[in-house]
């Protein structure tokens, strides 16, 4: 075989190595972020489990704050049956706040800060949001490092041709933690 030969087949076993090297990295990254959303799914599923067991504790001493108790109760339902992750990070955007409201009823119902079950239920949903902060973090930490991947070159070559889709961050509205006086 003449030189010319050899030189154009260590050129195209480099670009397979190549290539093979682009697609693994991208397939860490998004195996990455897909982690990241099931820790996210894991946080979000125990304040879900929370939510009815909120609401029944504040329906006995606000009876007339029955909007909020609704909506709550319907956003933790549409949060549940959201297909699409972007859908599903705004409804529980709107549920977070909501939830936000719902713990700050104490302040209008004295016997309801001194509720037991109400001030467990409130510490949990304060943990199960320190949680979620977190898995945020890392989910947002990981969709960044995988759109820098898909969008720098070389890599971007490789994302287009085998279709690695960008990913939605979870953003959440600017609000303060939810905190519990007791």
């Amino acid at each position: 075989m003449t030189a010319g030969i050899w030189l154009g087949l260590a050129l195209l076993v480099a670009v397979a190595a190549a290539g093979i090297v682009l697609y693994n990295r991208l397939v860490a990254d998004r195996n990455q972020v897909r982690q990241g959303y099931a820790d996210i799914d894991v946080q979000l599923k125990r304040r879900s489990d929370l939510v009815p067991r909120l609401v029944e504790a504040v329906r006995a001493y606000a009876d007339y704050e029955k909007a909020l108790l609704t909506s709550v109760t319907e956003l933790r339902s549409n949060a549940l049956n959201a297909r699409q992750t972007a859908e599903r990070f705004g409804i529980e955007r709107s549920l977070g706040a909501q939830l936000q409201r719902l713990v700050l009823l104490q302040e209008a119902y004295p016997q309801l800060k001194a509720d037991a079950n109400f001030r467990q239920l409130s510490d949990a949903l304060v943990e199960v949001e320190d949680h979620l902060q977190y898995a945020r973090r890392f989910y947002n930490g990981a969709v960044k490092q995988y759109l820098t991947r898909i969008e720098s070159f070389p890599d971007l070559i490789v994302a287009r041709l085998l279709g690695f889709p960008p990913e939605p961050f979870f953003e959440t509205d600017e609000r303060e933690a939810v905190r519990v006086a007791l």
